[in-house]
């Protein structure tokens, strides 16, 4: 066998695997979106359908599952209550994580390698092992479930926000805070107006996937909740979803929702999905 074969060999291989590894990923999402467009009766036929069919064959996409979500207002409220939570989650893991990124990565000082160890550490605790002590902590406190929701979720964003971000500051050339030191300007100076804003892209990344994890919790979401309804988020309101009748499990209105509730995270990643870590020094040091 010649080289070429081997080389189209090798190519045909490698595209088979990522077809594979391509329709493994997306048909959970697929099938989502064709179980949201049929009725209950379709979703009741045998053997399934892969596009949204009549009892004739014929097809036909059934849209009452996403008028249903939108006028049901406990959804509606859902997800102003994600939004509000995630949004917050995610400033404020942001602001602090810069901060604490800026003193460990470029700054000196005794035990900065023990707290980037404990830094690490905190994300390791799987969550239900924390859970009924967070629980006790939020219910002496007197919290709210926002709030606390909110508190919770930082414990989980902020040491991974604050490790990636390290790593990035590190990267930055030391030249740029000496430069800046020299044309008379403090650390906090050098910190927000100089290599902060090389770090957008940091930045973007770190913020999205914070973000998608507070947007998708449901274990403390469903947790602090269960005492105040109204402030539901997405995971718990879908996971809630009852039927117009007893013991009616309404499977295409869960997966309109779902997929109603993926879309701008989709979106989100699509956008920023190249802003990482190329071109993040580009230009910023000239010799």
């Amino acid at each position: 066998m010649n080289k070429r074969s081997k080389k189209v060999i090798s190519k045909t291989v490698f595209y088979i695997i990522i077809v594979v590894i391509f329709v493994y990923m997306l048909f959970p999402f697929y099938w989502a979106l064709n179980s949201s467009f049929k009725s209950e009766n379709q979703l009741m036929q045998t053997p399934a359908t892969f596009i949204p069919r009549d009892t004739d064959g014929n097809v036909s996409f059934y849209f009452e599952n996403y008028k249903a979500i939108f006028r049901n207002n406990t959804f509606v409220i859902s997800i102003l209550n994600s939004t509000l939570v995630a949004g917050l989650t995610t400033i404020i893991a942001l602001l602090i994580g810069s901060f604490a990124a800026f003193a460990l990565g470029k700054l000196r000082f005794k035990g900065k390698k023990i707290t980037l160890y404990l830094i690490l550490a905190m994300t390791m605790f799987p969550q239900v092992t924390v859970l009924s002590g967070l629980y006790a902590m939020i219910t002496t406190l007197g919290l709210s479930a926002r709030p606390s929701m909110i508190i919770t979720y930082l414990i989980f964003t902020l040491p991974f926000t604050t490790w990636v971000l390290t790593s990035f500051f590190k990267e930055l050339p030391v030249e740029i805070m000496q430069s800046a030191q020299v044309d008379g300007a403090t650390p906090f100076q050098t910190f927000y107006m100089i290599l902060l804003p090389l770090t957008a892209p940091a930045l973007v990344t770190t913020g999205l996937l914070s973000f998608i994890a507070a947007w998708n919790e449901y274990l403390f979401a469903l947790t602090f909740t269960s005492v105040e309804p109204a402030a539901r988020t997405i995971p718990v309101a879908i996971a809630l979803f009852s039927g117009q009748i007893a013991r009616q499990e309404p499977f295409g209105e869960i997966m309109a929702a779902a997929i109603t509730v993926t879309i701008p995270v989709v979106v989100l990643v699509l956008i920023f999905q190249r802003k990482i870590v190329a071109g993040l020094t580009a230009g910023a040091v000239k010799g």
